[in-house]
């Protein structure tokens, strides 16, 4: 309801005096007419407000597996999640441990265990790849390329594309499948095909639509400053995304607010010139596959077993890191 049209009601209701029955009558009529139009606006502003208000759960380096109680903790995180109060609950990669080295029965049971699992969340669920996904493409791998679920093929069966992206309450959410296979090793890398969808669909956002983007391996991350720079080996480039710089750039074109990611077991929050926000999300499997001390010997530093629960309000990016309270068992 327009301004003017508020003044002219208010000053028939407070103004005017009617001076019949009929006229008495016109006047009620009018005041309930305004008492609607009031509560249909508030309704409006109200409901506005809701749609930009939302939370979500981001969980990231489940690494599940029979050994080390994993199952069992990863089991105790989906009750946790089903407990609170959030919209939908996204992935961030390394969902499974581990496929990269083949062995079609124990990989495929990888899966199932997972789906299985995950089959008990009471909210949708958006997955993401991460490179203990990648089937197979190991040196001592027992298949090769030729296999139907070489690469991506086991996770494409079992839990679809990885890549796509989905809009709730106004946000455009970007699942990146940031994983490439080189010398039989994992890079990371968003490929030529993947960077031209990224365009189009992009492309077809308003300029004002807040735009989240989630991936396994980091596009901005202060790791390598904390810890000493690992020599240029395809294990080091398997840290990092190698054209991080085109993805950005691609992205800043955008309205991009939120780019949440995982990899390295640890919680990382940047604010890049108060434009938009880099969360990195810890890890439901704590140090790298559930085990009970950091074995490399190197002094990394990595967070509890838990996940993220993801405030959204307006522009506004709040959240807070839940401690599933569960810890690697013993062989």
């Amino acid at each position: 309801m327009s301004d003017l049209a508020v003044v002219a009601v208010l000053y028939s209701l407070f103004c005017l005096r009617p001076k019949t029955a009929a006229a008495f009558m016109k006047y009620i009529y009018l005041g309930v007419f305004f008492l609607f139009l009031c509560v249909v606006q508030l309704s409006g502003q109200a409901e506005s407000i809701r749609q930009d208000s939302f939370s979500f759960i981001f969980m990231t380096d489940i690494h599940v597996q029979p050994e080390r109680g994993a199952y069992k903790g990863f089991q105790r995180a989906v009750e946790m999640i089903n407990e609170r109060d959030a919209d939908f609950v996204m992935t961030g990669g390394d969902l499974v441990y581990d496929v990269l080295r083949g062995n079609f029965e124990r990989s495929d049971s990888l899966f199932r265990m997972y789906k299985s699992i995950v089959s008990k969340l009471n909210k949708p669920i958006y997955h993401c790849i991460g490179n203990h996904e990648l089937f197979g493409i190991y040196e001592e791998s027992d298949i090769d390329a030729t296999h139907p679920d070489y690469k991506y093929g086991m996770f494409e069966r079992h839990l679809g594309k990885t890549y796509y992206s989905f809009d709730h309450k106004g946000w455009h959410f970007i699942v990146l499948n940031s994983i490439e296979e080189k010398d039989q090793h994992y890079i990371g890398l968003i490929d030529s095909t993947q960077l031209d969808w990224l365009k189009e669909d992009l492309a077809q956002l308003a300029p004002s639509t807040p735009v989240a983007v989630a991936l396994h391996i980091p596009l901005v991350s202060s790791f390598r400053q904390v810890y000493p720079i690992l020599p240029d080996t395809a294990a080091s480039q398997g840290r990092y995304i190698q054209n991080r710089a085109e993805v950005l750039q691609l992205l800043r074109d955008h309205n991009l607010k939120l780019i949440l990611q995982g990899h390295m077991h640890w919680v990382e929050d940047i604010n890049v010139q108060g434009q938009f926000r880099v969360i990195t999300g810890g890890a439901i499997a704590g140090r790298p596959s559930w085990r009970r001390k950091d074995d490399q010997g190197d002094g990394r530093y990595y967070n509890e077993e838990g996940f993220m629960h993801i405030y959204v309000n307006g522009d506004n990016i709040d959240w807070k890191y839940i401690d599933i309270g569960w810890d690697a068992q013993d062989e």
